[in-house]
C-alpha cells in the first residue's frame, strides 16, 4: 500500500516538473522579463480623437539590445489586451527617441492596429536610464473621459517577437470645457482738473496752470480728443488767441496751450502711461503753445491703446494796455471712440 502511494505522488512530481519544463521552454523570454522603470507618456492634448503627440519616458531594467519596442494602448493594465477603441497609431511618425543604444536608426512601423511600434535592426550597446520615444500624429482613443493603458515592451529582435522587459503607464482622454466671455467696446476719458487758476495776470510773468485727462480704449481704430471754447474773456475784452501757435511772450496779449513738459515758461509735462496715445500737431512741441476758439483734435491714437495720461499746460500774458476785469473761458474737451 505505501509502495502505490509513492509510486503515485512520484509520478505527480515528475508531471509537474515536465508541466514546468515545457512552459519555461514555451515562454522563455517572459520568464527573465522584468518590469520597465520610471516609464510615464505626456500627451499633447487629451481631447477624445484628437491628433496629438505621445511622448513616452522609460527606463530598461535589463541592459540587453533592444531593436525593437511596442506601445500596445490597452482597455486594462493586465491580462488580453483589449484595443482601446478608437486609438490609431496608422498616421503615426517617429519624432524623436534616445538612449535606446548606437548604431543604425530606429523607424517607426504603423501596420499593426492600436500599436505604436518602433524598431531599429541594426541597433547595438545597452541602454541608459532616461530612454525617449516621442511619436506625433497619433489619434486618440474615440471615448470622452476614459482611461487607457499604454503597455510598454522592449524586444531583442527587430521583429516585436522576443520581449526583454515590459510596463504599462495610465492615461486617459478628457472632455472639453468652452470658456465665454465677452468684452464690450470701451473708452475711458476722465478729466482731473474742474478750474485751472491762472492767477493775477501782470506784464512781468506769465499766468500758468494744468489740467490732466486720462485716455484709453479697445476700439479698433482708437480715438481722438478735441475741445471747444473761446478764449480768455472778461465783458467785450478778450486776451488775444494763439491761433497760429507760438513761444510765450510777457508783455504781449497771448493764451495758448499745449500738452508737452515746457521751460519757458515751467509747467506741464509729457504724455506718460502704457498707451501709445500721442499729442496732435500744434500741441506736442515743447515751448510752444496754440489756442483755435474754432476747435482743434489735441490728442490722438489710431490703434486700440492702453491708458495715457496728458497733462495740458494753460499759458496766459497780458500787455501794458489789457483791460482789468475778472476773465475766464469754460472749454469742453470731447473724446471719440472709432469703432
Amino acid at each position: 500500500m505505501n509502495k502505490i502511494k509513492i509510486q503515485i505522488l512520484s509520478k505527480q512530481i515528475l508531471y509537474a516538473f515536465i508541466a514546468a519544463t515545457l512552459l519555461l521552454n514555451y515562454f522563455p523570454s517572459v520568464a527573465s522579463a522584468q518590469a520597465i522603470t520610471a516609464r510615464k507618456v505626456v500627451i499633447g492634448t487629451s481631447l477624445a480623437s484628437a491628433s496629438t503627440t505621445y511622448n513616452f519616458t522609460f527606463t530598461a531594467a535589463q541592459a540587453t539590445t533592444i531593436k525593437s519596442v511596442s506601445f500596445a494602448a490597452c482597455t486594462t493594465a493586465s491580462g488580453a489586451c483589449t484595443l482601446a477603441p478608437g486609438f490609431s497609431a496608422s498616421t503615426s511618425t517617429l519624432a524623436s527617441s534616445s538612449n535606446l543604444g548606437s548604431g543604425g536608426s530606429w523607424t517607426v512601423n504603423t501596420a499593426t492596429a492600436g500599436e505604436l511600434r518602433m524598431l531599429n535592426a541594426s541597433n547595438t550597446g545597452a541602454p541608459t536610464a532616461g530612454i525617449t520615444a516621442n511619436f506625433a500624429s497619433v489619434t486618440n482613443p474615440s471615448a470622452t473621459n476614459s482611461t487607457f493603458f499604454i503597455r510598454i515592451t522592449t524586444f531583442s529582435d527587430a521583429a516585436w517577437t522576443t520581449p526583454i522587459d515590459t510596463g504599462d503607464v495610465a492615461t486617459s482622454t478628457a472632455g472639453q470645457i468652452t470658456v465665454t466671455a465677452n468684452v464690450d467696446e470701451t473708452l475711458t476719458f476722465t478729466l482731473a482738473a474742474a478750474t485751472v487758476a491762472l492767477g493775477t495776470l501782470s506784464i512781468g510773468a506769465t499766468g500758468t496752470g494744468t489740467s490732466s485727462m486720462t485716455l484709453a480704449t479697445n476700439a479698433s481704430t482708437g480715438y481722438s480728443v478735441s475741445y471747444s471754447g473761446t478764449t480768455l474773456t472778461s465783458g467785450t475784452n478778450t486776451i488775444t488767441a494763439m491761433t497760429t501757435g507760438g513761444a510765450s511772450v510777457m508783455n504781449s496779449k497771448q493764451f495758448g496751450i499745449n500738452l508737452m513738459s515746457n521751460t519757458t515758461p515751467a509747467i506741464g509735462s509729457n504724455v506718460t502711461g502704457t498707451g501709445t496715445g500721442t499729442a496732435a500737431t500744434g500741441y506736442s512741441t515743447s515751448n510752444q503753445f496754440k489756442f483755435n476758439p474754432a476747435g482743434d483734435v489735441v490728442a490722438s491714437v489710431a490703434v486700440p491703446t492702453n491708458s495715457n495720461v496728458f497733462t495740458t499746460s494753460y499759458i496766459a500774458n497780458i500787455d501794458g494796455a489789457t483791460a482789468a476785469g475778472a476773465y475766464q473761458t469754460i472749454l469742453t474737451y470731447t473724446a471719440t471712440a472709432n469703432f
